[in-house]
């Protein structure tokens, strides 16, 4: 298993610490969080980085560097639902699109078609990550800080509603617009694909 592949296993692995972290009762759960999630993301683009750079492209990481992705993102939503972050409609939206662009591109491919990924797709992506960003960082801010549930400041409840509902609106439509325009440039091949 070359580089690349290597970096995206360990994206995986990651992943389930930073569930198991986040579904502790640990004071610095947050905190650790946070971290690990970055360290995700920065093995996401490395091992692109590396496999453009050294031609080290090969079937696995086409398949599973997407799809780790995606399973990266879909378990920060979910875990950031139960802090109250956004409602559960939110991530269920967000994690509905990314699960129907992969379903669409699985069929392309199952007829000889690869549907590369769009710019607007990547804006999209950046803004997720930065919402999650954005909203681990508050949670590591408060537990550093020691601030209890109630004793939260007016400053950290006025950033978390307000620029936590920018950031949320941004991310949603960007993920909706991206989504909705991608199925419909290849709607021939979902009509195609009924047969």
């Amino acid at each position: 298993m070359n580089l690349p592949n290597q970096l995206t296993v360990s994206r995986f692995f990651l992943t389930l610490v930073f569930v198991s972290i986040l579904s502790t009762g640990w004071r610095l759960a947050n905190s650790a969080g946070l971290l690990l999630f970055i360290l995700a993301g920065i093995t996401d683009y490395a091992d692109g980085e590396i496999a453009r750079r050294r031609n080290l492209e090969t079937d696995f990481g086409r398949l599973m560097d997407p799809l780790v992705d995606k399973i990266m993102m879909a378990a920060a939503f979910i875990c950031l639902v139960e802090t109250g972050a956004f409602h559960a409609w939110v991530a269920i939206t967000i994690i509905s699109r990314e699960f129907a662009i992969t379903g669409l591109r699985l069929l392309a491919a199952s007829k000889g078609t690869i549907l590369p990924a769009e710019r607007l797709g990547k804006h999209k992506t950046v803004w997720q990550i930065v919402m999650v960003i954005f909203f681990l960082l508050l949670l590591s801010i408060k537990e550093l800080a020691g601030m209890g549930i109630g004793s939260a400041g007016a400053w950290w409840w006025f950033v978390w509603r307000y620029g936590g509902a920018v950031l949320i609106a941004m991310a949603l439509g960007l993920t909706l617009y991206s989504g909705c325009g991608y199925l419909w440039k290849n709607r021939r091949l979902i009509m195609d694909g009924g047969r």
